[in-house]
């Protein structure tokens, strides 16, 4: 049987993505895990991999096309498998005959129940599924209406929500989906009013962003712990590292592989607050924010605690190259446990960040300077860093975070207490 490319969803809120560019063409042989296409999102651009080896085949969504999330998008053939039509779906009392309209059982299903004749929606690929039939369901609602009413009602939620916020009239507005309905995808690039306050090169990537961080702000409750640490053991480590294994080792490097030896001593932060529980995460993945022209992204380096320096080096170089590129996969952004942010490279001498829900933590780095400390009851001067940890007190208390920060600034401070 054929292995499906579907439109993955890779945020929660994501009801579309874009398709930019197929890296494979029909018939063409593709491996398990290669990347085959490059989708766009509110968030990011990702690379879709193949999900089976076989033969790329049956591609219904071409670039530019807007494609609701979980729809198949092509099929992956296997050997000896063709791309012959799929066995004809069991007749659904009501609907056409076996093999005049090629669907899903579940969009016959559907149809059914709303009184749809499934021979009247038309798709791209010939092939009928469910998102089609509910797009063909809301475009029916405003039939009764004028032509710009029945183009708003078959507009998503999620675009009239965005044309309201934004002062586009959706009735001048050309849409991408299935016969012309408007998406939200379809509103950023609309003319709109203009606005005094607004700012050019803001888009979707930022929108997201702004979003995340309102809902993290205004629903976890945040509170800080500040750490300020002697950084002279971490400068001696990164340069005999850099020596030893030839890559470019940097300060955020090391503090990945110390972050995630301080999460094997204690676990209980790394969890996350869903549906109003607190959920263990099964591997270590460290997120790392990374600044882009059109906002913030957060790539993971998964299983931190079980990579070498050097891997973790090379990892966080490949996935900070891709994001800015806007090239991450949907598994570089998935699956973050803990967020890393460093903005010692700005100048910063310390700052709140805010935690990148579900997670329960994320660490703030200011910038290395020295500063006078006191040494064996002596003054000196000494490279130190300010960390401060923000926790979501639903997921965190104060005492545990306390005792990881702890461990986290005993081993920056020694990290020979590694090998311990």
């Amino acid at each position: 049987m054929p292995a499906t490319v579907i439109m993955p969803a890779l945020e929660l809120a994501q009801e579309t993505g874009k398709v930019l560019k197929w890296l494979k063409s029909p018939g063409d042989s593709v491996r398990k895990g290669e990347p085959i296409v490059e989708i766009e999102t509110d968030k990011v651009t990702v690379e879709v991999e193949a999900p089976a080896s076989g033969v790329l085949g049956e591609v219904s969504a071409q670039p530019g096309d807007v494609v609701p999330v979980g729809k198949t998008i092509a099929l992956i053939f296997g050997v000896g498998e063709t791309a012959a039509p799929a066995p004809a779906a069991p007749v659904v009392p009501g609907a056409p005959e076996p093999g005049v309209v090629k669907a899903s059982p579940l969009a016959r299903r559907i149809a059914e129940q709303h009184g749809v004749d499934i021979a009247q929606v038309k798709t791209a690929s010939g092939r009928v599924e469910k998102a089609d039939v509910l797009a063909y369901v809301e475009r029916q609602k405003g039939a009764a209406g004028n032509g710009a009413a029945a183009r708003i009602a078959a507009a998503s939620p999620k675009a009239r929500r965005l044309a309201a916020e934004r002062g586009v009239d959706l009735r001048v507005v050309r849409g991408s989906g299935p016969d012309g309905a408007v998406l939200a995808a379809d509103v950023p690039a609309a003319p709109a009013a203009p606005r005094p306050e607004a700012v050019a090169g803001v888009g979707n990537v930022w929108r997201i962003m702004a979003e995340r961080m309102t809902a993290s702000w205004t629903t976890a409750p945040h509170f800080y712990l500040v750490r300020e640490v002697n950084a002279s053991r971490l400068v001696t480590w990164r340069e005999r590292a850099s020596k030893l294994t030839g890559a470019r080792i940097t300060y955020t490097d090391l503090l990945v592989r110390l972050v995630a030896a301080a999460l094997v001593q204690h676990p209980r932060v790394n969890v996350a607050w869903k549906d109003g529980a607190i959920v263990p995460n099964a591997e270590i993945n460290v997120g790392l924010a990374v600044a882009i022209d059109d906002g913030l992204v957060v790539p993971v380096l998964h299983r931190a605690d079980t990579l070498s320096l050097a891997e973790i080096a090379t990892r966080r170089e490949d996935l900070v190259t891709r994001a800015q590129a806007g090239r991450l996969r949907p598994a570089d952004i998935q699956a973050g446990g803990f967020t890393l942010s460093n903005l010692g490279m700005y100048g910063v001498d310390a700052f709140n960040a805010i935690v990148n829900p579900p997670q329960a933590a994320i660490l703030a780095v200011g910038r290395m300077a020295d500063r006078v400390l006191a040494v064996n009851g002596q003054p000196a001067v000494q490279p130190t860093m300010v960390l401060t940890l923000s926790c979501d007190h639903r997921a965190l208390d104060g005492a545990r975070a306390a005792r990881f920060l702890g461990a986290l600034a005993d081993v920056i401070e020694e990290p020979l207490a590694l090998l311990v």
